[in-house]
């Protein structure tokens, strides 16, 4: 594990995130059905973060304020990216727990994202109940998780995911 320093997105951070986007997701990360939901809505402020490493940008993780039918206090995970040549040494973790850690702080009850769950179950997410919570296109029901950061809030959450502007 290396030590990472966890600081707020700014504007100078933007271009190197994108820069990881681009090599860890491709260009075929905007058609997506996560990239859908957000587009065009900016992230809540005070989460988007950026990990630092050695004077440099090692990753980053932004969250989308969402409702799922007509549960709000929603966010939507992603991306979550990090430098490849520093894959398994901890950013992602430490990103992880300093956002959902603000997340609850903030006042939000819940987290979706399009994932692995072999990587983020261990982060309290699960699957959602299959074919309650729908995004704008197709996702593999297996990869859209869910954690509630207060104790119910998903229950019964059904419908379509759309973001909006919390600011």
């Amino acid at each position: 594990m290396m030590p990472f320093e966890i600081h707020p997105e700014t504007e100078a951070d933007i271009p190197a995130l994108n820069a990881l986007s681009a090599t860890a997701f491709g260009p075929g990360r905007f058609v997506r059905s996560a990239y859908r939901v957000r587009e065009g809505i900016a992230p809540v402020s005070g989460l988007s973060l950026t990990a630092w490493c050695e004077g440099r940008v090692a990753g980053g993780v932004r969250f989308t304020a969402i409702c799922v039918g007509d549960h709000d206090g929603g966010l939507l995970l992603g991306p979550l990216v990090v430098d490849p040549a520093l894959t398994g040494k901890g950013c992602g973790k430490a990103l992880l727990e300093e956002g959902l850690a603000r997340a609850r702080e903030a006042g939000f009850g819940f987290v979706l994202l399009v994932g692995d769950m072999p990587y983020y179950g261990r982060f309290g997410f699960k699957p959602s109940a299959q074919g309650a919570i729908t995004l704008p296109g197709p996702v593999d029901p297996a990869r859209l998780l869910g954690v509630e950061l207060v104790e119910g809030t998903l229950d019964g959450a059904a419908g379509q995911v759309r973001a909006y502007d919390s600011e």
